[in-house]
């Protein structure tokens, strides 16, 4: 259970600041997962570690956390990632993902820039006959970078907002698919 898992990485990894790392509440934590398991597939977590490590074990066997922090170096799915090499990712890995799942540690258009880079290696190409993307995208940031996922996502916002406790700013949730489990609110964050 994703509950379970989330209460034992929130105890045992402080957010730490050399990395720019802050944590979404267990709450949060728990609807993004619930969202990943329920469209299932391969789904790659690009500095999420929260959410990864949240997964249920059996949902995890098919997911890979990209992470600067080399605390997860011995887990089967970390992948050492570095978003100033946006393309430095293993060819094997190109085009095999149903999912991306991205945080980024600063909100900057460049950072952005060259973590979509990054997905689009990842994502798997094309749309269902639905018109939904193949690869589709979870992303966390704030509201004033939404043209800018737009653009490089094409990405909307949920009525979801995540919690950040430690952050002092409010972000936004996106995906570039219609999303389910993030059309209800967040009763953690007050209606602005």
């Amino acid at each position: 259970m994703a509950t379970s898992n989330t209460a034992l990485f929130l105890k045992n990894f402080e957010e730490k600041a050399e990395f720019n790392q802050y944590w979404y509440s267990q709450i949060t934590i728990d609807r993004i997962v619930e969202e990943v398991v329920r469209m299932g597939g391969r789904v790659g977590f690009l500095s999420t570690p929260s959410l990864y490590f949240a997964l249920p074990e059996s949902v995890r066997e098919h997911c890979y956390v990209f992470d600067i922090d080399e605390v997860w170096k011995d887990d089967r799915g970390f992948v050492y990632y570095d978003f100033n090499k946006p393309e430095d990712v293993r060819q094997e890995l190109h085009q095999t993902f149903d999912m991306v799942v991205v945080d980024p540690p600063f909100i900057t258009e460049e950072v952005w820039r060259k973590y979509g880079t990054t997905c689009k290696l990842l994502l798997k190409e094309g749309v269902e006959e639905t018109g939904i993307p193949k690869g589709k995208a979870i992303l966390t940031t704030i509201n004033e970078n939404k043209d800018l996922l737009k653009e490089l996502f094409n990405a909307e916002p949920t009525a979801f907002l995540p919690s950040i406790p430690n952050l002092v700013y409010q972000y936004n949730l996106y995906t570039n698919y219609p999303a389910v489990c993030f059309e209800r609110k967040n009763h953690e964050i007050p209606d602005f």
